[in-house]
């Protein structure tokens, strides 16, 4: 508890509860109007994306069929290596649309790979939800 008190000491807020609130809402406006039809599939990406996939779900107002998966590049580092597995969705995505919900996209290596898995299950249509997107030039190309 005490680092969690440093870090907290030594951080800025950037946006309130309102605000993000009002970006969740829009979000899901957007998932909405993208996702009449067939249930898609809705993935949430653990750990990180579980709270803004909560959220955006019950904001979004249309029916879901909810799995999640759990991948990393981390591995209890900081810098990443490839991709490892830790829960693959068990909802088969064959001619199916998907939606993945996850809370940043910093680089977004393990989103692509993620998404680029799921389109070799066969899905119809990959599409990527964030709440936060990391401003820099390290962005890898298709996401």
């Amino acid at each position: 508890m005490q680092n969690l008190a440093v870090a907290l000491q030594n951080s800025e807020r950037l946006f309130d509860e309102n605000e993000i609130d009002a970006a969740i809402r829009r979000i899901a406006a957007d998932v909405r109007n993208d996702y009449a039809g067939p249930r898609p599939v809705y993935l949430s990406v653990m750990h990180g994306g579980m709270l803004f996939a909560s959220r955006l779900s019950l904001a979004v107002g249309i029916d879901l069929e909810f799995d999640y998966l759990h991948a990393t590049r981390y591995r209890g580092a900081t810098t990443g290596s490839g991709l490892a597995w830790l829960h693959r969705p068990a909802t088969p995505l064959e001619g199916r649309r998907v939606l993945i919900a996850d809370d940043i996209l910093d680089e977004g290596h393990t989103l692509k790979a993620v998404r680029d898995w799921c389109e070799d299950q066969g899905a119809l249509d990959v599409r990527v939800a964030v709440l936060c997107e990391k401003i820099h030039d390290r962005r890898v190309e298709g996401i």
